[in-house]
Parts: C-alpha cells; sequence; structure tokens
C-alpha cells in the first residue's frame, strides 16, 4: 500500500515547460489537420471525409498515448475545433471554405464526434500500484 493516498486529494500543479511546448504543438497540429481534413473532404467525397475523419482520429489517440494523459487528446482536438470553426466563417469577399453539401456537415459533426470520444476514452491518471483489483 502507498502512503499518496487518492489522486483526487493531491493538489493539481501546472504542467512542465516541456510537457506545455508538447500539448501547444499538438494543439497546432490539431489546426493543421483541421484545415487540411476541410479542403481534403471536399475534394475527394467519400474517401477525403473518411480520411479527414481517421487522421484527427488518429492524433488525438496518438497525442493521448504520447503525453499518457487525456490533456494529450484534449489538444489537438481543441486544436481541430478552433481552425474549423475559423474557417466556417465567411469573409467580407464572399468567400467560404465549407459548402452547404451534406459532406461538409459530417464533416463538422463527425469530427466533433470523434473528438470527444477520443478525449473521453485517453488515459487516465492510474494510481500507481499492480492491474489487480481492489480488495482483491
Amino acid at each position: 500500500m502507498s502512503d499518496r493516498g487518492s489522486l483526487l486529494a493531491q493538489p493539481l500543479r501546472p504542467p512542465s515547460a516541456g510537457r506545455f511546448l508538447l500539448y501547444l504543438g499538438l494543439f497546432l497540429l490539431g489546426a493543421v489537420v483541421g484545415a487540411a481534413g476541410s479542403l481534403v473532404q471536399a475534394g475527394w467525397f467519400p474517401a477525403g471525409l473518411l480520411l479527414a475523419l481517421a487522421s484527427e482520429a488518429g492524433l488525438c489517440l496518438g497525442g493521448g498515448w504520447a503525453v499518457r494523459s487525456r490533456g494529450g487528446a484534449v489538444a489537438p482536438a481543441a486544436g481541430w475545433i478552433v481552425a474549423v470553426i475559423l474557417l466556417t466563417a465567411s469573409r467580407p469577399e464572399g468567400d467560404f471554405l465549407f459548402g452547404a453539401g451534406g459532406g461538409s456537415y459530417l464533416f463538422l459533426l463527425g469530427g466533433m464526434a470523434v473528438a470527444v470520444i477520443c478525449a473521453t476514452i485517453g488515459q487516465g491518471r492510474q494510481p500507481g500500484g499492480g492491474d489487480a483489483r481492489l480488495g482483491k
């Protein structure tokens, strides 16, 4: 048994500089994947949509696995959402990136669903110890 107590009872510490830079890099990479996916999904409709959503899922799951925390999955998801939301706005010249078709809506809603799913199933903090059940 350890004397550390519950993980919920421990105070939160700000991330180290290296971890902060890793989160920032994952955020920026998520923004790049969101911008690239918004172009690819319309260009190659059925396959491009699947490729864009799979790349987002891979980035979020890979970020969570690399950092070993949910923050590693949330950072690229947040970057993806910020980039895609900014790309949905029309410019003063009348240009816009997303059309009114079903593929664009599938990309927006499916991408947000993928981001939430990946952030939810990301690795959380586990207590140090064996994999055995408690009390056994």
